[in-house]
């Protein structure tokens, strides 16, 4: 249990100190708005607890409803619902529906670049070291943009190899 915190916290502190130099505008901005990847979930204003599950049936992770003033609007675009799941306590997905505004597509592209199309699952991508956005219609007249950090992944699949080595040892 001291080495997955340990792993844990290297991983974290590795993440936060890595150096700017290549690394795109989506990486910089590593969230929505105040909402940081790796954050403390107790530091996000508003954030009340929905319920914890299981992800991908191994990781114990929780689902968050952010109900706050500052996470209304994205310019003049009405924010529906904010979710977060967090993984020990630390945001690792990010999912914002708004109502549908072309303006929301060209204030991504302006600022974050030209995204990958998915033709198969009909979405925007723009990819960065640390995290991915996708971009995508949620129903006629909502768009969804779903943030993911790569880098709470990687520490999940961490945590299950200790687990398995943890399994492995034991015998």
């Amino acid at each position: 249990m001291r080495i997955q915190s340990l792993t844990a916290a290297l991983f974290l502190l590795s993440y936060f100190t890595c150096a700017q130099d290549g690394l795109t505008e989506l990486d910089k901005r590593n969230g929505f708005k105040q909402i940081k990847m790796g954050m403390p979930v107790d530091s996000v204003p508003g954030a009340r607890l929905k319920k914890a599950f299981t992800e991908k049936g191994n990781h114990p992770a929780e689902l968050y409803d952010v109900v706050h003033p500052d996470y209304q609007l994205i310019g003049e675009v009405k924010i529906l619902k904010l979710e977060l799941k967090t993984y020990r306590g630390r945001v690792y997905e990010i999912r914002v529906l708004t109502e549908k505004d072309p303006r929301l597509m060209k204030a991504l592209e302006n600022n974050l670049g030209p995204p990958a199309y998915d033709v198969r699952n009909k979405r925007y991508t723009w990819n960065g070291k640390n995290l991915s956005l996708s971009f995508r219609p949620a129903g006629k007249n909502d768009l969804e943009l779903l943030y993911v950090s790569y880098v709470i992944h990687n520490l999940m699949k961490e945590d299950k190899k200790q687990k398995v080595q943890d399994i492995a040892d034991d015998f």
